[in-house]
């Protein structure tokens, strides 16, 4: 019988290939005054991810609802520490409070989903996959082929789509992304680490697609629901933010091509 010559993993003590430990994701979700969807988006929140067997938190970032969410909240992270709550004093908005939980976090891989059952956390499981196929953001699109806007009317549906024309000229060369203000998103740290996202406003993915290190996107399509319980707090506030950020992300687009090195023609020069 043929003898097999001892390999190096063989030899007691001898080094053995490292095994590479899957990312850890930090998923925020804001809530003001969702103490009616609370409970069922966690549940299905963890539904989706338990399976992926991976690391994973999810951080309730709470603008001192006071209409019980904090509580139910606490009451599931007793049973399941993954679940992390965060209560923001004297402050608003959703922009805000994604950056204070992505900020009391040390994932590799952080994102948000809103508490409203619009996003439907079925879809984890998809951009977590795009993911680890090495993009840097993975977003679920209401825009992309086979997305979907349900029972919106044509006049928000109008504004919708003008809102994502005025940021086209932003966009980076070589990405085009169909839906930039989508609120539910994954991205990398490291691709963000180089500047800090404005905490006023909403519209996060668009100031991470213009102002962080993105080289490539994937856009999981899915249909954009109604509201089930609680109340929008998108208004004409969050509107003028949106039109605030828009003014300064023009203006630092505009600086950073006027500043860019310019590459010398070789052909005849005017004069």
């Amino acid at each position: 019988m043929e003898q097999r010559s001892p390999s190096a993993s063989d030899v007691e003590g001898a080094p053995r290939p490292a095994v590479r430990e899957p990312a850890k994701l930090a998923l925020v979700v804001p809530t003001l005054h969702e103490v009616a969807n609370i409970e069922r988006i966690l549940q299905r929140i963890r539904t989706s991810l338990d399976p992926l067997a991976i690391p994973y938190e999810i951080i309730v970032v709470d603008d001192e609802s006071r209409d019980g969410t904090a509580e139910v909240v606490q009451t599931i992270s007793g049973s399941d520490p993954r679940v992390r709550l965060l209560v923001r004093t004297n402050a608003r908005g959703l922009g805000g409070a994604v950056v204070h939980g992505w900020e009391r976090s040390e994932a590799d891989i952080v994102g948000v989903i809103d508490a409203d059952l619009q996003h439907p956390p079925e879809l984890l499981p998809q951009l977590w996959q795009a993911m680890e196929s090495g993009v840097d953001v993975a977003l679920a699109s209401r825009y992309a082929e086979h997305g979907s806007l349900r029972n919106w009317h044509p006049v928000r549906y109008g504004l919708s789509r003008l809102a994502i024309w005025l940021t086209l000229p932003l966009q980076q060369p070589g990405i085009r992304v169909q839906d930039p203000m989508s609120g539910f998103f994954l991205v990398r740290r490291a691709c963000i680490r180089n500047f800090r996202v404005e905490t006023q406003g909403f519209k996060i993915l668009l100031e991470i697609l213009v102002r962080g290190n993105i080289q490539s996107v994937t856009e999981v399509p899915f249909a954009f629901g109604p509201r089930e319980a609680g109340s929008s707090k998108a208004g004409i506030k969050e509107g003028l933010n949106y039109l605030r950020l828009l003014g300064r992300l023009y203006r630092d687009v505009g600086l950073r091509q006027h500043s860019a090195p310019r590459t010398r023609s070789n052909g005849p020069v005017s004069r």
